[in-house]
């Protein structure tokens, strides 16, 4: 079967491309410490208000999606991502840290609304045996972003070893980028018309009504499955505010341009990589959540305890920062420590989408669970980055997101080592699959 637009490969990889001109845009941004600005506070008190109404909006996200479908809420989510990278610019002139606040605020509720839908499709599109690879396909689609928006502050600010803010420029590209995105959000395709090569369409509930899927959000509070994997969730997205702020705050500006390119880059290979293993037929279901969570158990572990090594030697009273990669040895071991908590990043967020994807097929229910997941995610998010603008030492920093990486490993394990070969749905989907062919062949008969 050739090319179809309505197809679950282009639907994800269009979401993947629309992430890679947003999320991604704001990835790089982000991760070029503070949002670009000198005056680190800005973009910590930005992120600690985008991430408070991220977690609060993201459990209204997964009924706002079902209501409204994918294209309007990632549409209406992705014009956020401009009036963040905006209000950047702005500051650079009026010095208007107000607006850059509010900016991040209405950015919280844009990226519940695009992540939620996001998460639904990516989880609900792809057949049971491809969720993995799909999963990969979009992670490294959109982390593209991230290397391509890192490569602009590169080139722009190349010559120049000192920190300072980004130029206009530089926020400028990032809008034009960030608005392409938006408008592609216009073209995708409703569950409904979505077909699989096998012919099969993608499972819907009927929208109830707000009240009823506002309940059925919360109720998910009463899962055992998303409560055992509400340690997980928070730690994802915690350690954010340290690799960006602190870790990436020991550079130059041009260098910090260099690792972001090198991280989001190890977050292609992490997720794809991660995401093949994952769906590996060769063994059951149970037996591929527990190797895949054991693999990436190892891996952070070895990457936070060499974090550790590292981070002995500066502190928050003397942190050495402006370092530059001219400097040969001396960068060469953090670089491949920050690129090594890019590939873990980036495999942990992907073991937590397979898990969710594992639970079920149905769209309707896949997208209270990525909004679930954002909202827990978020609140870790902004509890680290208020903890980051606290200033509180940095090896202390470091401790709590190592702790929180561990604590999350036993609710894992107790999930995955009670997966179902098949969602619920999945097997009344094939039990109808197989009717339907009784019936024509008794039809032929």
């Amino acid at each position: 079967m050739g090319f179809r637009w309505n197809s679950p490969l282009a639907q994800v990889l269009a979401v993947g491309i629309i992430c890679f001109c947003c999320p991604g845009m704001y990835n790089s941004l982000n991760s070029l410490g503070a949002g670009g600005q000198v005056d680190s506070k800005i973009g910590q008190n930005a992120n600690v208000a985008l991430n408070t109404c991220f977690a609060l909006f993201g459990l209204l996200a997964g009924a706002i999606h079902n209501k409204l479908g994918p294209k309007w809420t990632i549409f209406i989510g992705c014009t956020t991502y401009c009036l963040y990278a905006g209000s950047f610019l702005s500051y650079n002139h009026h010095k208007t840290g107000w607006f850059s606040v509010i900016a991040g605020a209405l950015l919280g509720v844009g990226a519940a609304m695009l992540w939620t839908a996001q998460g639904a499709i990516m989880m609900a599109y792809p057949s049971e045996q491809e969720k993995g690879r799909y999963i990969g396909y979009f992670w490294a689609t959109f982390n593209a972003g991230g290397v391509v928006g890192s490569m602009i502050p590169l080139a722009i600010n190349f010559k120049s070893t000192s920190t300072g803010p980004l130029a206009d420029s530089i926020y400028i590209a990032f809008m034009a980028i960030m608005a392409l995105g938006t408008f592609i959000g216009l073209t995708l395709s409703a569950p409904s018309k979505i077909v699989r090569n096998n012919g099969d369409k993608i499972r819907i509930q009927e929208f109830p009504t707000w009240t009823g899927e506002v309940i059925a959000t919360l109720k998910l509070f009463l899962d055992w499955r998303m409560v055992v994997l509400i340690p997980m969730f928070l730690s994802s997205n915690w350690f954010y505010a340290y690799q960006f702020a602190t870790v990436q705050g020991w550079f130059s500006i041009r260098t910090q341009s260099l690792n972001s390119i090198l991280y989001w880059g190890a977050q292609i290979l992490g997720s794809y990589g991660f995401g093949r293993i994952l769906d590996y037929q060769g063994a059951p279901r149970r037996t591929r959540g527990l190797w895949g969570l054991g693999i990436i158990s190892v891996f952070f572990t070895i990457t936070w305890i060499g974090g550790i090594f590292f981070q002995r030697t500066y502190t928050i009273d003397d942190p050495a920062g402006n370092h530059d990669f001219t400097e040969g040895s001396v960068y060469i071991g953090p670089l491949f420590l920050y690129i090594f908590y890019g590939f873990g990043d980036a495999a942990w967020q992907t073991y937590c989408y397979w898990l969710m994807g594992a639970l079920s097929n149905d769209v309707t229910v896949l997208s209270r669970y990525s909004g679930f997941y954002k909202c827990i995610q978020s609140s870790g998010g902004a509890i680290s980055w208020r903890i980051n603008a606290l200033k509180v030492p940095f090896m202390t920093e470091l401790i709590i997101c190592f702790a929180l990486l561990v604590a999350s490993i036993p609710g894992a394990f107790f999930l995955a080592n009670r997966l179902e070969e098949h969602s619920e749905e999945a097997v009344h989907s094939s039990e109808h699959h197989e009717s339907k062919l009784d019936e024509k062949h008794e039809i032929q008969a």
